[in-house]
C-alpha cells in the first residue's frame, strides 16, 4: 500500500475551496493509501506568528472540519505536527545541508516577499525544508498538491538527493505529486476566496448563513431584469453550479438563463440546494464531534506517527552524527 502524507495549517475555518481542492482528494485517496494527515501548526507560525492565534483551539476545529467532511480516522492517521519532535529535529538537520539559493528561488517565496515584507522571517524562507521533513519522515510515496505547490515538492526531492549524496546512504523516498484537477473556486465577490475578504462559504456555516452570502453573490452584470438573456459563462454563481450541481441542473440553469426564463434569485436558490447536499451531512457529523473525541483521535495518531517518525530520525542521526 502506498504511503500518502499531507497537512493543513490551522489558521481558520475551512471553506468550500478547501473542500474541493484538498479534502475531497483526501477522502478519495484514504481508501487505498496508508494516509497521514497532520495539522501543520509549526508551519502556521511562518506567517501568522504575530496574529495572536489560539493555535491549539484552531487545530481542534481544523480536525473537526476534516472529520465532518468525511476524513475517516479509522483509515487515516491524524496528528498535530508539533506533537512529534522528530519533525523539528529532522528540519534542523536538513536545513544545515540545504543551499540558500534553492530557497530564494522558490516561486512562492519570491511572489510573497513584498506582501510579507513587514512580517517576513527566516521561518517563511525555510518553509520548504520543514515541509520536506514532514514528508520524508513517513516514507511518503505520494503527496496531494495543487499545481502551484510543485516547486515545493521538487525542493523536497532535491534535498533528499543531496542528503543521499553527502552521506552515501539512501534513507528517504523521493515523493511523487498527486495533482488536484479542481480549479480554484473564487470567492463570492469574484476575488480569491479568503477569510480576510469575507467572501467565503465555510463548511461550518448554517443554511441561513450560506443563503445570506449567496444572495449577495456577483452574477452577470449585464442582466438587469429576469427576462433579460444572461450569459452563465461570466456568472460567478454558475461556477458554483458547475462544482456542486448535477449535470441536469446545470443544463436547466444554463438554458433558462440564456433564454431569460430563470432569474438570478431562482438560480441562487437552486445553487443553495446543491451546496446543501454537501454541507447538511457535514453538519450532522459535526454535532457528534466533541473536543474530547477529537483529542482522543489526535492522541492515538501521535502515538502511531511518533513511533514511525522516531525510528526514522534515529536512523538519520546515526548516519549524520555517528
Amino acid at each position: 500500500m502506498k504511503v500518502l502524507v499531507s497537512g493543513m495549517r490551522p489558521t481558520g475555518n475551512l471553506h468550500l475551496g478547501h473542500y474541493l481542492g484538498v479534502l475531497k482528494k483526501w477522502i478519495e485517496l484514504q481508501q487505498d493509501r496508508e494516509s497521514f494527515f497532520f495539522v501543520a501548526d509549526l508551519h502556521a507560525l511562518s506567517t501568522s506568528y504575530e496574529d495572536g492565534l489560539n493555535i491549539r483551539e484552531l487545530s481542534i476545529n481544523l480536525v473537526r472540519d476534516w472529520l465532518s467532511a468525511g476524513v475517516d480516522e479509522n483509515r487515516a492517521t491524524l496528528f498535530v505536527q508539533s506533537d512529534i519532535p522528530a519533525h523539528s529535529e529532522l528540519f534542523v538537520i536538513l536545513n544545515m545541508i540545504t543551499p540558500l539559493g534553492w530557497l530564494e528561488r522558490n516561486p512562492t517565496y519570491k511572489d510573497q516577499i513584498e506582501q510579507l515584507k513587514n512580517t517576513n522571517s527566516s521561518g517563511f524562507l525555510t518553509y520548504p525544508v520543514l515541509q520536506a521533513s514532514d514528508i520524508v519522515l513517513y516514507g511518503a510515496d505520494e503527496v496531494p498538491i495543487g499545481e502551484d505547490q510543485r516547486p515545493h515538492l521538487e525542493i523536497t526531492r532535491e534535498i533528499v538527493r543531496r542528503f543521499h549524496f553527502l552521506f552515501g546512504k539512501e534513507v528517504f523516498k523521493e515523493p511523487k505529486e498527486v495533482l488536484s484537477q479542481t480549479p480554484k473556486l473564487l470567492g463570492l465577490d469574484g476575488r480569491k476566496m479568503s477569510k480576510s475578504y469575507g467572501n467565503s462559504i465555510y463548511l461550518s456555516d448554517s443554511t441561513d448563513e450560506v443563503w445570506q452570502k449567496l444572495r449577495k453573490a456577483k452574477t452577470d452584470t449585464n442582466r438587469i431584469r429576469k427576462t433579460d438573456k444572461g450569459n452563465p459563462d461570466i456568472c460567478l454563481v454558475f461556477d458554483y453550479h458547475k462544482e456542486f450541481s448535477s449535470s441536469e441542473t446545470q443544463q436547466e440553469i444554463r438554458a433558462g438563463c440564456e433564454a431569460g426564463q430563470i432569474g438570478c434569485v431562482e438560480c441562487k436558490k437552486r445553487c443553495l440546494s446543491s451546496i446543501e447536499t454537501i454541507l447538511e451531512p457535514m453538519r450532522e457529523r459535526r454535532e457528534k464531534l466533541s473536543n474530547d473525541y477529537i483529542q482522543d483521535i489526535l492522541n492515538r495518531g501521535r502515538e502511531k506517527a511518533g513511533r514511525i517518525a522516531q525510528k526514522k530520525i534515529d536512523e538519520v542521526k546515526n548516519i549524520v552524527l555517528g
